[in-house]
């Protein structure tokens, strides 16, 4: 009976001891599951998300691609061969979205941030301190999708982003939601929400992770979209020296004609180049046609002053690459018409501000540029003025075929 007894004590202590070890590994696994996820809260990116809370993103998500998916389906992105839409098929979607009452942009340039008054409204909030949250829809160029859920506790902004594109079989699906903490965010005099998320940082990755974005809130006006669009989009300030450079028709010798006639063919035919086709380089007749449409230069000064090979009778052009540019933040930035003032006879003075997204700056530098209108819609270019302290912030220019001026105008 004595032995029966040890045994069923021996027994129990093997029990009691085997389920102390448990809970304690149980309570190490839980205490350690509770650093992790204390260090990533520190971190602020790959934030946990309730379950119900990410169900509820990509149901919207997929729901809102739903709507859309009529309309898309419609759509001629066979026409190209990497399925990116037009601008104009990119609002044609934000339209639906926003007669459905969703505060939604695009990719599209220029871009009208449709019900922006509820974004505009949320961010006032946050300023003063109280909490909320905000849902705001963006169409891509791919037709698919961004839902980004703003959320204010009072003291951080996070963002609950969800991205859903088409299958193969035209059906929406979701390919992730993340939720992260805003490092920092600012809403500009002009309309402009800028934010920097919580993001990697090295030693744990190799390379600094650019986790900045811009968002247009306050629509332009109609009338220095319709300029923007015209004039600037498609110079920009890479390629060409254009609007990054002080010139007038005085002296038209310093502006890299073999840099903007790729700029100017885009903007008669409102497509891309055929790299392939002036690789030898561009007959002359063509290559003088397009640029004098746009500036008031004679043949004898383009041949004088653009690279020209009287034996060939070809102007010489190469693409832009790293052989020949050497990529800066700046030259990155979307130029747009915050003026427009005129000055009689068809001309108007355009007062241009560089959008610097990389660089999260609404105005990276401010300048004034002269066109002349014609009765039929034409126009050229008639100079560009670029003040003193404005120029200062612009890297020096790389010419595409190598040219090289005294910089007169920055000394």
């Amino acid at each position: 009976m004595l032995i029966v007894l040890l045994i069923l004590l021996i027994g129990l202590s093997s029990i009691m001891l085997s389920r102390d070890r448990k809970e304690n590994s149980q309570s190490k696994g839980e205490e350690a599951e509770a650093t992790e996820q204390t260090e990533q809260w520190e971190k602020g990116y790959n934030l946990p998300l309730d379950t119900q809370k990410k169900k509820d993103a990509e149901e919207e998500c997929s729901a809102a691609m739903e709507l859309i998916s009529s309309q898309y389906q419609n759509m001629d992105k066979g026409n190209t061969s990497d399925g990116v839409l037009s601008d104009e098929e990119i609002v044609a979607l934000k339209e639906v979205l926003k007669e459905d009452g969703l505060t939604v942009t695009g990719a599209d340039a220029y871009s009208t941030m449709e019900n922006y008054e509820t974004m505009e409204d949320f961010l006032a909030d946050c300023q003063d301190g109280k909490e909320g949250t905000m849902v705001l829809y963006k169409v891509k160029s791919s037709g698919g999708l961004n839902r980004t859920e703003f959320e204010y506790d009072g003291e951080d902004l996070y963002v609950v982003d969800t991205i859903s594109e088409w299958s193969g079989d035209g059906e929406p699906v979701i390919s992730s939601t993340s939720y992260t903490r805003v490092k920092w965010w600012n809403y500009t005099e002009k309309g402009w929400l800028s934010y920097e998320l919580c993001a990697p940082q090295p030693p744990e990755v190799t390379e600094v992770v650019d986790a900045s974005t811009m968002i247009r809130i306050r629509p332009m006006e109609e009338t220095y979209r319709e300029l923007s669009r015209k004039c600037v989009l498609a110079l920009g300030y890479q390629g060409n020296n254009l609007l990054c450079s002080n010139w007038n028709t005085s002296d038209l010798s310093r502006l890299d004609y073999n840099g903007v006639f790729e700029s100017f063919y885009e903007m008669k035919y409102g497509t891309i180049i055929d790299y392939d086709r002036y690789a030898d380089g561009i007959e002359a007749e063509e290559f003088e046609s397009l640029i004098m449409e746009y500036l008031p230069v004679t043949k004898d000064e383009l041949r004088a002053c653009a690279e020209y090979d009287a034996e060939t009778g070809t102007y010489l052009w190469v693409r832009l690459g790293t052989g020949n540019y050497s990529p800066t933040t700046f030259g990155t930035s979307i130029p747009e018409v915050v003026k427009a003032e005129e000055k009689g006879d068809g001309i108007v003075e355009l007062t241009v501000q560089a959008v610097c997204m990389a660089a999260c700056n609404d105005n990276a530098m401010t300048h004034k540029l002269t066109v002349q209108f014609s009765d039929d819609g034409t126009f050229q270019y008639l100079g560009n003025e670029i003040p003193e302290e404005e120029l200062a912030k612009v890297p020096e220019y790389q010419y595409r075929l190598g040219k090289q001026w005294e910089e007169a105008d920055r000394e």
